[in-house]
């Protein structure tokens, strides 16, 4: 299991290890932030057109996507200069349903830079880092349908431009 660290202000992992969901809201809690966002993904049974999605298979290109996710927490705290910690967590490897994909912890001294910082974290990672995944569901296997070209950290993002679902 992964552990937290101890004296960063920053928590950027890429890894095949499970995600410690039950230590990331802890991490995150400073004497000064009077909000803490978590947001965490996890493997559903459906996506777009597939019934019955039992696993996902994440794939990564470790080394730039790590780097990429280290530049989407720099970014945030350019653009939210008072937040206090950030943790951006990304699993690889199969995965079953249920299980946590995704990691996202944004503290602040109030919730509305919190809230913005943690969803434009997971935003910008979808778009701009190198992971992708493979689906598996109950008539075969295949990599997951609506890729879309990878952005550089801090140009527009697909996600803000896009209409809101209900």
């Amino acid at each position: 299991m992964l552990s937290a660290p101890t004296d960063a202000r920053d928590w950027v992992v890429l890894t095949d290890a499970e995600l410690p969901v039950d230590v990331l809201h802890a991490w995150a809690v400073t004497p000064r932030a009077g909000a803490v966002v978590v947001f965490v993904g996890v493997v559903r049974d459906h996506a777009e057109g597939r019934a019955g999605v039992h696993a996902m298979t994440y794939e990564a290109y470790e080394e730039q996507a790590t780097r990429v996710m280290a530049e989407i927490v720099a970014d945030a705290r350019r653009r939210w200069s008072d937040v206090e910690r950030v943790a951006l967590l990304h699993r690889v490897g199969e995965l079953s349903l249920s299980e946590p994909s995704v990691a996202v912890a944004v503290s602040s001294p109030h919730r509305e830079h919190a809230f913005e910082a943690a969803r434009y974290c997971i935003d910008t990672l979808k778009e701009s880092a190198p992971i992708w995944k493979q689906e598996h569901w109950q008539d075969g296997t295949d990599w997951a349908l609506g890729q879309h070209a990878i952005r550089p950290v801090g140009e527009a993002s697909v996600a803000a431009a896009a209409p809101q679902k209900a």
